[in-house]
């Protein structure tokens, strides 16, 4: 699996570009805005993009979501159900967070923990993974050992439950016991900041290092 990242929006949200290197068929992770940019670099890499994946219901995340998919004729596909609330108050978001008017709208489809996603001849995993939000997702793709995991997880930090229904315990709990069996050796894409091992994490996060838990 190829990766992209494009961060967007004035929070730096690491929209990526994933694709399938021998079809070269494509999907925008979490187009929290920027279209014009992530357009043209699916232009720039030469993709197909059948689909549009989001994490979780946070503005930053999903505000370019419906312009992007209604541009490009594409399906939006996640989060969980559970973050339907967020999808449905996206006015409010927009306002809130001084972001460009975003209007609600309803994915094709939401996604829940098992679901496949197909990507050209690549597969991703769905994880669901409530704390920062309660319908939040992960995309894991076994092959290339590489999750994107929203605002779960950070390198050195894990996401806000500060949040209308955040939890923090779920935060760890989705974290330990459904990112960690994954394997150390996987990298992973957060929703902002750099890009991060799960063993490294689990040696230095100072909210989830393992001797936290022993």
């Amino acid at each position: 699996m190829k990766y992209q990242i494009i961060p967007v929006t004035p929070f730096q949200q690491n929209c990526s570009v994933i694709w399938c290197d021998k079809t070269l068929k494509a999907a925008v992770v979490d187009p929290g805005g920027d279209i014009d940019r992530i357009l043209a670099e699916i232009t720039k890499l030469g993709l197909s993009v059948d689909k549009i994946l989001l994490t979780h219901g946070h503005i930053d995340h999903v505000g370019g979501a419906a312009s992007l998919a209604a541009n490009l004729s594409v399906p939006i596909i996640g989060p969980h159900e559970a973050d339907k609330f967020w999808l449905d108050n996206l006015v409010k978001q927009s306002q809130n967070f001084g972001f460009a008017r975003a209007e609600a709208f309803e994915p094709t489809q939401y996604l829940k923990e098992g679901d496949v996603v197909t990507i050209g001849e690549q597969t991703v995993n769905v994880l669901h993974c409530p704390g920062h939000t309660p319908g939040h997702i992960v995309f894991f793709n076994a092959q290339s050992a590489l999750a994107w995991v929203g605002d779960v997880l950070f390198r050195g930090s894990i996401g806000r439950t500060d949040f209308p229904q955040s939890n923090h315990q779920d935060l760890l709990h989705s974290i330990t016991t459904k990112l960690w069996p994954l394997g150390k050796n996987v990298s992973f894409i957060p929703g902002h900041g750099p890009m991060s091992t799960f063993a490294e994490e689990r040696q230095h996060n100072p909210f989830v290092a393992d001797q936290l838990f022993d």
